[in-house]
């Protein structure tokens, strides 16, 4: 199909009826039928055939399955399913009780909130209830507010599930690359090895951590947050006067007396370590000439590792709750019970994803990003602000939207379309750009997920926590803007990610301990 200004109208569709009706799988699939209508030159008969084939292209090639999109989905929802059992078997609530010994200031209290959120990346739900609860308890006796565990426990949420290759994030993000990839017919890289690649790209992840870790260390505190921060310290009140009312994460599932640190850490370190041994043998099999690490990663399915390592991961876990039933402390029924909640919890993420496949597809076939690039080039702007573009574009939308993954699902196609079809050079850093930007936008707004699970999890009322948290964001923004900036009229990727780094340092010295700004 030729490109011409029609290739607009169905991502750009998508977008507005996810800014309007806030509901992404709509909005993709209208999206969907959109772009298969002007495919097929509104011939009912081929707009079915053309948007078959990009959801049969999901699951099947050439007449044989899709593995790699297949393990990736039902590695997504045996993340679901772990991360409910864990929670059944009072796993979290053991190593919280655990953590309120070890926690003497203010400032360890709040790092070791970080340091959790960091080493519990699996996924951005479990991290984002998880988290809490463990750091709720040994928070609440620092008097920190609860406003300040949710933006601790946020911005160690999707910022490292972003980045992190072994998590439903990852997975998710790895899927779209490999689709991406194919499509455009780049082999100089396979998709784990690109996503490795765009780790140090993700500006707003590193201005992000940066920002937290100088806000918990040097106790700095401005904007709404200051008012929840100065009443808890003179008062020990942790929450709002007027919100006492909170909800109770656990109240949904029964939890186990018979509750256990291992309950959280095995299944965990099982997991993680299972996945990077599938990954290692994996890619040692498939490799062709120097088995150095990188082309060892890159020449792993990656979406096996993930599915085996998921495997492994549910087996560990199921032992630790057949403990739990021999003791009579949980049941069959719980088990049953705490696997569908957990696998129906990943359903929004699952089905997105499928439509996600589908419409880059589409997308690809319409040349989209290739007009757009046309349209660029007559209005003479500058592709070295392209990424910073891009950045700003990803958040708006996540903002708009409360979504990260339905972002990424319209954005990324877009991005590489428009980087094949300027400069191929800018593939990896346009993705990450738009990774960067929805991660932004998804901390910004109210009607986020993972918002208000950080909420949630933190026993926070959500619009406090929105609130309190925006300038928070707004801060690492602007340094990740900066950074993109940079690295747009240098073409260097560390210039940009030092100068980040640069002004947090610089955060760091001019800004006194405990000073109230």
């Amino acid at each position: 199909m030729e490109e011409t200004i029609w290739a607009l109208i169905p991502p750009v569709m998508a977008i507005i009826m996810v800014l309007l009706t806030k509901r992404v799988l709509l909005s993709l699939g209208m999206g969907i039928i959109t772009a298969g209508l002007f495919l097929a030159e509104f011939r009912l008969g081929s707009t079915l055939q053309f948007i078959w084939e990009a959801f049969k292209g999901v699951f099947v090639v050439d007449r044989a399955l899709n593995t790699w999109n297949i393990f990736i989905l039902l590695f997504v929802l045996m993340l679901g399913m772990l991360t409910a059992l864990v929670t059944m078997m009072g796993g979290t609530r053991s190593f919280a009780t655990w953590m309120i010994r070890k926690v003497k200031t203010r400032a360890g209290a709040k790092l070791m909130t970080v340091l959790f959120g960091v080493i519990i990346f699996v996924d951005d739900y479990f991290n984002s209830l998880t988290v809490g609860q463990i750091a709720k308890p040994v928070t609440d006796k620092q008097r920190i507010s609860r406003a300040k565990l949710a933006y601790l426990v946020d911005s160690t949420s999707a910022p490292i599930s972003v980045v992190a290759p072994i998590s439903s994030w990852g997975a998710y993000i790895i899927g779209i690359i490999g689709t991406l990839l194919a499509t455009h017919h780049i082999t100089e890289y396979g998709a784990f090895q690109a996503f490795l690649q765009m780790i140090p790209m993700n500006y707003y992840v590193w201005a992000a951590l940066g920002v937290v870790i100088w806000i918990a260390t040097k106790q700095v505190d401005f904007g709404p947050m200051k008012v929840h921060e100065q009443r808890a310290i003179k008062t020990g009140e942790v929450l709002s006067p007027e919100r006492k009312e909170q909800i109770d994460v656990d109240a949904k599932l029964f939890v186990s007396e018979l509750s256990q640190k291992r309950d959280l850490v095995l299944p965990m370190i099982t997991l993680f370590l299972a996945t990077l041994i599938a990954i290692y043998v994996n890619g040692l099999r498939n490799v062709e000439g120097e088995k150095t690490w990188m082309n060892i990663l890159g020449s792993a399915d990656v979406s096996f590792a993930l599915f085996v390592g998921g495997v492994i991961g549910m087996g560990m876990t199921m032992i630790l709750f057949y403990h739990h039933i021999r003791t009579g402390k949980l049941s069959l029924k719980n088990f049953i019970i705490g696997a569908a909640t957990g696998g129906k919890s990943m359903m929004p993420g699952f089905s997105i994803l499928i439509f996600a496949w589908a419409i880059a597809t589409l997308i690809d076939q319409l040349g989209t990003g290739v007009y757009l690039a046309s349209v660029v080039e007559a209005t003479h702007v500058s592709f070295d602000l392209l990424p910073f573009v891009v950045f700003l574009m990803a958040g708006f939308i996540a903002f708009s939207t409360g979504t990260s993954w339905g972002s990424f699902g319209i954005l990324l196609p877009i991005a590489a379309e428009i980087a094949v079809a300027t400069d191929v050079t800018l593939f990896l850093p346009m993705l990450a750009a738009v990774l960067a930007g929805a991660v932004f936008g998804d901390h910004c707004s109210p009607i986020s997920d993972t918002t208000i699970l950080s909420a949630t999890g933190s026993s926070c009322h959500h619009i406090d926590h929105v609130t309190t948290q925006i300038p928070y964001a707004l801060v690492a923004a602007g340094i990740a803007g900066i950074g993109y900036i940079t690295f747009g009229f240098t073409g260097n990727v560390w210039l940009g990610l030092g100068l980040v780094i640069l002004i947090i340092l610089s955060l760091f010295i001019t800004v006194r301990r405990n000073k109230v700004i």
